[in-house]
């Protein structure tokens, strides 16, 4: 299996062209990440203009964040069964209250590279842990503490699976879907400093940063606001008689 960090930039260019032009010219798949969100969209264009377009994202269960890129030769059918992804289980104390960001924490504290490292789902008394399958022994054999509970990890998980996220509801009515209008909206301030936000590049949309106030926002866009959040846009209008928009979404928690 092709052992990637996933990389920025240029790094990941490379490695997304190497795998696809191995796989185009062998006999195996070739595996890239995982990748977060940004990564992820980088890597699907320029998978797209490769030699290969038998590729598939997979993070080891459907609407994942965190995926592999896989690239496949094109006499072999893209299946989710041949990513090198782990599944694994981590049981805890109800009582303990673990958090993703003590998972992440211990995790990388312990050697393990992000890159190595898909979603983490917690909930009480349960985490579930997807991870590339090289370092899935060390989670089974290693991993006894995490933000100093005890924990037994174990291999697979049982569905359903913990939920990715939590959110808060928000709504609001806007002169517009442009950028600096609906950002205003989400993060629950004035468009004059929305707009300050946007020229700073402290706004990313569709994981993208736009510098843009009048780019146009869509229902099911994600807005990332850096100091302030993320949020998914689920409904631009009905208009108002006033001719302004109803807006409504939700804040990741």
């Amino acid at each position: 299996m092709e052992n990637s960090d996933g990389g920025q930039g240029g790094l990941l260019q490379a490695r997304v062209a190497d795998a696809v032009r191995l796989a185009a010219n062998g006999v195996r798949p070739r595996f890239v990440g995982f990748l977060d969100e940004a990564e992820a969209k980088r890597a699907e264009g320029l998978a797209g203009r490769g030699a290969c377009g038998n590729v598939l994202f997979w993070g080891g269960y459907p609407g994942a964040e965190r995926v592999v890129l896989g690239a496949f030769p094109d006499f072999y059918t893209p299946d989710p069964a041949a990513f090198p992804v782990a599944e694994l289980t981590v049981s805890f104390r109800r009582q303990d209250c673990l958090t993703h960001r003590d998972f992440l924490g211990a995790l990388l504290h312990a050697g393990v590279e992000r890159a190595s490292l898909g979603d983490i789902l917690v909930e009480e008394g349960r985490a579930v842990v997807f991870c590339r399958r090289e370092i899935a022994g060390f989670f089974l054999s290693q991993v006894e503490k995490i933000g100093g509970v005890g924990v037994r990890v174990s291999e697979g998980a049982e569905e359903p699976l913990p939920p990715a996220h939590r959110f808060a509801d928000f709504s609001a009515v806007v002169a517009s879907a442009r950028l600096d209008c609906v950002v205003a909206a989400a993060a629950g301030t004035s468009r004059g400093k929305a707009a300050e936000l946007i020229r700073a590049q402290r706004v990313e949309l569709n994981h993208e940063p736009s510098a843009s106030l009048s780019a146009e926002v869509r229902e099911g866009d994600v807005l990332s606001v850096r100091g302030v959040g993320r949020f998914v846009i689920d409904r631009l209008g009905p208009k108002t008689k006033k001719g302004r928009l109803a807006a409504a979404g939700r804040k990741y928690i």
